[in-house]
């Protein structure tokens, strides 16, 4: 695992919804202040740079993440070498899954990334003994297994134009979730990452965008931000 430099230190977040009580849509801290305080006592800050691997599917889980500024890919390796990515992971998100003491998947920095690294006796430590601080974890894991399936019927789905719709749907409701307001659609993954995602080949993903573009429905600002132009024909096309 490629630990970065420490960075200056800032306290965990974890923003995500109380499954069973009722919600606007948009994700509110849960941990309070002295939760957050009891695991910036035991964990450190970290930055990685873009592109840098921070572990490997199937090396020993040592540590637990928490991001706290950019935005990393979760992904499998098949037989073939070829990736399939099965999360983005934006600020305040969690990651570092694991079975049999080993991480289950490989992830890497999207962008420059900052997150606080708990290593995960301390983390367990800590929540057999905090059960508050347990539930919020629970919560927020949660919201991540609503996200792994919507990703499944995303990936049921056989038509690209349809599917990259979808996408870009899941895409905005993530990005207000999380308070980030606004008229584009943020997109630090390229093509390619969209296609490896939805299960797509690049000029299918190429395809599909400029089908979207020529009706009139999306427009690109620049490579990384989309605006939606006709918002009721991509509920149309995405169904």
């Amino acid at each position: 695992m490629a630990r970065a430099s420490i960075a200056t230190p800032q306290a965990p977040a974890i923003r995500a919804d109380d499954p069973w009580v009722a919600s606007s849509g948009k994700h509110h801290q849960l941990l309070t202040e002295d939760e957050r305080s009891r695991l910036t006592a035991i964990g450190s800050v970290v930055w990685f740079n873009k592109g840098a691997q921070i572990y490997q599917q199937g090396t020993n889980a040592s540590a637990a993440f928490n991001i706290i500024s950019g935005v990393v890919k979760a992904y499998r390796t098949g037989a073939d070498g070829s990736e399939h990515i099965v999360a983005f992971l934006f600020s305040d998100d969690l990651f570092g899954l694991a079975e049999g003491a080993k991480y289950t998947n490989s992830t890497r920095a999207l962008t420059p990334v900052t997150a606080f690294q708990i290593a995960i006796p301390a983390l367990r430590s800590k929540l057999t003994r905090d059960a508050a601080l347990d539930f919020h974890v629970i919560c927020k894991l949660c919201q991540e297994l609503r996200q792994a399936q919507q990703h499944s019927l995303l990936l049921a789905r056989r038509q690209a134009v349809p599917k990259l719709a979808a996408f870009l749907q899941l895409l905005e409701q993530h990005q207000s979730a999380r308070g980030e307001l606004g008229a584009d659609i943020y997109l630090p993954m390229n093509r390619s990452e969209i296609g490896e995602y939805v299960g797509m080949s690049l000029e299918a993903v190429s395809r599909a965008f400029r089908t979207l573009t020529a009706r009139g429905i999306v427009k690109s600002r620049d490579r990384r931000h989309l605006v939606i132009a006709d918002r009721n024909a991509l509920q149309a096309i995405s169904g």
